[in-house]
């Protein structure tokens, strides 16, 4: 008798891949108006988020931030101030080209969704009428709205990467702890019973289109193709 697919298990949301909800409990955020100035009053590790975490007070309450490099406790931060300093949050708009960004909104007023993983920045590329372009990670442009909001510098963490985490045993509850399946079984090499690529017959997966009303069992391969077929 098969068991159910990954894709099914998870669904299903038992123990083994629930989420932990302690990890995720600092929700990164700006202030609701740009105006004032905050105070770092912590830093702290999150096994959710790749960087440290900045907890900020300002006149109406506090907030949570990814932490930019060389930041202190104590520290002051400015909101809405057009000085071009680490860890200002800014508009875009008054951003100068070439200053390194971090934690950029998607619209304007969401908190920050790009740009928050440990040691990396984006670059303002250009200024073009109300849309700004910026240069992310990747290399890649992306254009955003002039009224999106940002924070100058490097995010914290840098070295995350630098030494070998050697174990797998270690990958493993690291990407547990973030809520991420791991390792990884390719489909191909699972039973046939238990996955629909299974068996060693016609290892040519990627040909295979998923019906659009198909169950989760079924629901693998290319989903909702937007075309198919060899390039020509």
């Amino acid at each position: 008798m098969g068991k159910r697919i990954i894709q099914q298990a998870r669904g299903h949301g038992s123990h083994t891949y629930r989420v932990r909800k302690l990890a995720f409990k600092h929700k990164l955020q700006y202030p609701v108006k740009l105006s004032g100035e905050g105070t770092v009053i912590k830093l702290f590790n999150s096994s959710g988020h790749s960087a440290p975490l900045a907890k900020v007070r300002y006149e109406k309450g506090v907030f949570y931030m990814p932490a930019f490099k060389g930041m202190i406790e104590g520290q002051k931060i400015n909101f809405g101030v057009k000085e071009i300093k680490e860890g200002n949050i800014l508009k875009l708009e008054h951003i100068p080209v070439k200053t390194p960004i971090h934690n950029i909104e998607s619209r304007p007023g969401d908190g920050g969704v790009f740009i928050k993983s440990g040691g990396s920045y984006g670059t303002i590329n250009k200024i073009i009428g109300n849309d700004v372009y910026v240069l992310m990670p990747s290399k890649k442009e992306k254009k955003f709205n002039k009224n999106c909001r940002a924070i100058i510098g490097i995010v914290a963490g840098s070295g995350r990467l630098d030494k070998p985490l050697v174990k797998a045993g270690k990958m493993y509850y690291v990407k547990k702890s973030k809520s991420k399946l791991w390792p990884r079984t390719s489909a191909v090499k699972v039973n046939v019973i238990d996955h629909p690529f299974g068996s060693g017959r016609g290892k040519n997966p990627k040909s295979k289109v998923a019906k659009r009303n198909a169950p989760p069992g079924k629901k693998v391969g290319l989903i909702r193709p937007r075309r198919t077929g060899k390039r020509k």
